[in-house]
C-alpha cells in the first residue's frame, strides 16, 4: 500500500546513533534501520532530519563528506544527581560544563545533523558507554547528555516548525516526549527498538532535575507498590532477562515515553503483541499485577506497527550469481552436502548460540552428513573455549567465524547455504534482519517460535509455513532447546536428501515471504501513522488487540466475544455476550487446563461444577501430591519440564534455587519436594512457561 495524498512532512529522526549511512561508523542495527528509514521517507519528497552524537568523529566525516559548522553554540552545566547506592565516592549532583555545537551534512535528500561537545565526543570507537562504567566513570551518562543536547537543539533549531519527532528506544529517549509536550507542534513518535525489560528504571531524582532544567511540568508516578506475587516468582525473572527489581525511588522509562508520546512504534505486530502482555511467559503474572500493566492499557490506543524490511542491497543482489562450490569449497566444506547458516553478533543468552553449538556437536558426532557455517560476530573474539573445541572437533563439517567482513561475503555464504539457523531466546529479537536476509536469497529458516519473528511464518502450519519451528526459551541453559534444535537439523537434512521438491517449496516460499519487507513498505507503515498524526486524527486501540490480552473493560459489550472470554477463562466477560451454560464451562475448563490456568479451571468448578466430568476434575486436583519416601509427584500430560524455584531470603534480586524434576514418564515428573513456600515452572508442549503451586493433597 502506497500512501498517496499524504500531506507534506517534516520527519525528525534522533537517536544516539544514526551512521547507518557510512558503514565505517556502524556499531549496530538501529543505526541501519534509520538511515534506510529516513532516505526512503525523502524520496517520498518529505523534509527529513536526523539529530545524533557526533562521537568524536567529526574530522573522519570531514574527509569523506561535506560537513557545514552551523552558527549554533549551546553553554550550559548539566546537573546530573546521582544515586548514592551506586556512585560511592561521587558527590550527590556531577555539573557537567558543556559547549554544544551542530554540524551538518547532507545526503541523498536527508539532513544529518551531528551534535558535539566535551561528553558526546568521547568513546569514538565504541560509542556506547560500557556497563562496567556505571557508578566508576561519568561518561556513562554519555547517553543522558545526548537527550538533553537533543532536546536543547530541537527547540532551537526548529522552534516554531510542525514535526513528527520520531525517537528510538526509550532508555535513549524518556526525557523528550514529556520535553516537548508543551510545544504544539511537535508530534512525538516513541519506537521501541528492542525488547528491553518493560519496567527498566532510572534515578527518580535525576529525572525530576532534568525535567526542571527543560522547563517541564510533569510529575513522576509514586513507588510501585509491592506486588501481590510469591518471592519466588520475582526473583526468577532476573534469570528470564524480561524484569528486575529496583528501589523505589525510581522510575519506569517506558512509563515516562509512554505516557507522553502522540504514538508508540513497533518493528512487528509480534513485538506489538509480545510487549502489551508477555504471554506465556514466566514474568506473565507478574507483569499483570504491576503498575507498568495498567500503563499499557492506558496507551493502547498508540501502539501501531511501522515495520522493519531487509536491506535493499540483500534484494538487488542475485543470489543465482553465487557459485556454491566456490564459497563452501573456500571455507574447507562440501558443497554436496546440505549447509546450515547462522549470522549473527556474539550474544550466547539473546541468540541462543550455546544451544545451537551443542545441537551441531550433538548431530555431527552421530554422524550427520551436512555443513556448518557459523558467524557469532564479536571485536574481541570469542571467549567460550566450548565454541573452539565444537570447531575442532568437526575441522571438515563445521566453518566457525567471529570476524567482520565485507556484507557481499555474507551475502555469498547464505546463498550457498539451504537452512538458515535462529534460535533466539528470552523474545529479546523484534524483527531480526539477519533471518529475513538469509531467507531473501533463498535460505529455509530454522528459528525460534518467538513473537517478535512470527512475521517470517516459519511456525506456520504446513500449507504456509517457510521452514521450521522451535519452540521460544526462557532458560540461560536450555537442554530442551538444544534438543529441539538437533532434531530439526535432522529432519532439515532428511529432507533436503530425500524430498528435494519439498525442500524447494519451502525455499521459494521462505524467499518470497521475506521479500516482502522492503524499506518502501515501512516507509507505507509509518507514513499511514504519521498522517494521521499528523491531520488531527485521534487514534483507538485495536479491538483484535484487547481481545487477545483480555482488556474487556475497553471495549464495548458488542465488541466482546465469547471465543476471548474463554480463551482468558473470564466468566464475568462471557456473561456480556451470552448465558454461562454447561457448554461454556467445560470449554473454558479445558481450555484453561491445556494452559495450564489452574486458577480458571477452580473458578469454572465454584461456578458449575456439574458440568466438568469427574475424571476431568480429579486430574485437576491430584496433579501433584507427596510420595511415601517424601518426594514430589507431579502429573500434566502436557507438561515437557517442570522446575522447583525457592526464593532465597535477602532482597528481590538475590537469585533463587531451582532444580529440575526427573521426568519419569510422559508428563510424569518427581523430584525433591519443595518447602511450602516453593513454587512450580512448567514448561508446556507449547512452549508456554508458567507458574503452578505445590498441592500436598
Amino acid at each position: 500500500m502506497t500512501v498517496v495524498n499524504a500531506p507534506r512532512m517534516h520527519i525528525i529522526e534522533t537517536y544516539f546513533e544514526c551512521c547507518g549511512f557510512d558503514h565505517t561508523f556502524l556499531q549496530g542495527g538501529t543505526s541501519v534501520y534509520l538511515w534506510n528509514l529516513s532516505r526512503t521517507f525523502a524520496a517520498r519528497g518529505h523534509r527529513v532530519s536526523i539529530v545524533t552524537p557526533a562521537h568524536g568523529r567529526l574530522d573522519d566525516l570531514r574527509r569523506r563528506y561535506e560537513v557545514e559548522d552551523l552558527p549554533y553554540e549551546d553553554a550550559y552545566t548539566l546537573p546530573v544527581v546521582l544515586d548514592p547506592r551506586v556512585w560511592q565516592g561521587f558527590g550527590a549532583q556531577a555539573d557537567l560544563a558543556l559547549r554544544t555545537t551542530a554540524h551538518r551534512i547532507r545526503l541523498e535528500g536527508v539532513d544529518l545533523y551531528f551534535l558535539a561537545n566535551d561528553y558526546l565526543d568521547r568513546l569514538p570507537d565504541t560509542f556506547y558507554p560500557p556497563y562496567s562504567a556505571k557508578g566508576r566513570d561519568l561518561v556513562f551518562f554519555k547517553p543522558l547528555v545526548f537527550q538533553v543536547d537533543s532536546v536543547r537543539f530541537l527547540r532551537a533549531w526548529f522552534g516554531g516548525e510542525k514535526a513528527v519527532v520520531h525517537a528510538h528506544e526509550p532508555y535513549y529517549h524518556y526525557l523528550l516526549p514529556a520535553a516537548l509536550r508543551g510545544d504544539p507542534e511537535k508530534l512525538v513518535v516513541s519506537n521501541v527498538q528492542s525488547n528491553m525489560p518493560i519496567a527498566k528504571k532510572v534515578y527518580a531524582p535525576e529525572v525530576e532535575r532534568l525535567f526542571e532544567l527543560l522547563g517541564v511540568d510533569a510529575g513522576l508516578p509514586g513507588p510501585d507498590p509491592e506486588p501481590d506475587v510469591p518471592a519466588a516468582v520475582v526473583q526468577y525473572q532476573q534469570l528470564t532477562h524480561l524484569h528486575y527489581t529496583y528501589p523505589p525511588d525510581h522510575v519506569a522509562v517506558y512509563e515516562l515515553t509512554a505516557e507522553h508520546a502522540d504514538l508508540i512504534d513497533f518493528l512487528s505486530p509480534g513485538q506489538l503483541d509480545f510487549y502489551a502482555g508477555f504471554r506465556d511467559t514466566p514474568f506473565e503474572s507478574l507483569f499483570q499485577r504491576l503498575p507498568i500493566a495498567a500503563t499499557v492499557r492506558r496507551n493502547a490506543h498508540k501502539m501501531f506497527v511501522g515495520g522493519c524490511a531487509v536491506s535493499d542491497r540483500w534484494l538487488s543482489w542475485d543470489p543465482a550469481a553465487v557459485d556454491r562450490a566456490e564459497v563452501l569449497g573456500g571455507l574447507g566444506l562440501d558443497p554436496a552436502l546440505p549447509t546450515f547458516f547462522h549470522n549473527a553478533r556474539y550474544a550466547v543468552h539473546h541468540k541462543g548460540q550455546v544451544e545451537l553449538m551443542r545441537a551441531v556437536d550433538r548431530v555431527l558426532g552421530e554422524g550427520l552428513k551436512a555443513n556448518f557455517v557459523i558467524r557469532c560476530i564479536s571485536g574481541n573474539g570469542i571467549d567460550d573455549p566450548f565454541f573452539h573445541e565444537v570447531a575442532a572437533r568437526h575441522p571438515a563439517r563445521l566453518h566457525f567465524e567471529w570476524e567482520r567482513v565485507p556484507e557481499e561475503r555474507v551475502f555469498a555464504c547464505a546463498a550457498a547455504s539451504d537452512f538458515a539457523l535462529f534460535p533466539s531466546k528470552f523474545e529479546m529479537d523484534t524483527f531480526l534482519i539477519a533471518q529475513g536476509e538469509a531467507m531473501a536469497v533463498g535460505a529455509v529458516p530454522i528459528a525460534t517460535d518467538q513473537r517478535g519473528m512470527e512475521h517470517f511464518r516459519h511456525a506456520d502450519g504446513p500449507e504456509t509455513a517457510t521452514g521450521f519451528a522451535v519452540n521460544r526459551s526462557f532458560a540461560e541453559d536450555d537442554e530442551l532447546l538444544t534438543a529441539a534444535l538437533a532434531d530439526r537439523i535432522r529432519q532439515a537434512a532428511a529432507l533436503w536428501t530425500d524430498d528435494p521438491g519439498r525442500y524447494r517449496e519451502l525455499s521459494e516460499r521462505a524467499a518470497a515471504v521475506a521479500r516482502v519487507f522492503t524499506w518502501d513498505h515501512c516507509a507505507d507503515l509509518h507514513l499511514a501513522a504519521f498522517t494521521r498524526l499528523w491531520e488531527g486524527r485521534a487514534a483507538v486501540p485495536a479491538t483484535e488487540l484487547a481481545l487477545r490480552h483480555g482488556w474487556f473493560e475497553l471495549l464495548d459489550d458488542d465488541r466482546v466475544t465469547t471465543a476471548a472470554a474463554v480463551e482468558h477463562g473470564d466468566i464475568e466477560a462471557y456473561e456480556r455476550r451470552a448465558p454461562f451454560d454447561a457448554d461454556a464451562a467445560l470449554r473454558m475448563f479445558r481450555a484453561a487446563w491445556q494452559r495450564a490456568d489452574f486458577a480458571a479451571c477452580e473458578r469454572v468448578l465454584g461456578r458449575l461444577p456439574g458440568a466438568v466430568p469427574e475424571e476431568e476434575t480429579a486430574r485437576l486436583r491430584q496433579r501433584s501430591r507427596v510420595l511415601p519416601d517424601g518426594r514430589l509427584e507431579y502429573r500434566l500430560p502436557h507438561a515437557e519440564r517442570v522446575e522447583v524455584v525457592e526464593a532465597r531470603r535477602g532482597s528481590a534480586r538475590a537469585l533463587p534455587d531451582v532444580r529440575t524434576l526427573e521426568r519419569t514418564g510422559p508428563g510424569t515428573f518427581v523430584g525433591e519436594a519443595p518447602h511450602a513456600d516453593g513454587l512450580l515452572l512448567l514448561t508446556l508442549s507449547s512452549g508456554r512457561v508458567t507458574w503452578d503451586e505445590v498441592r500436598h493433597g
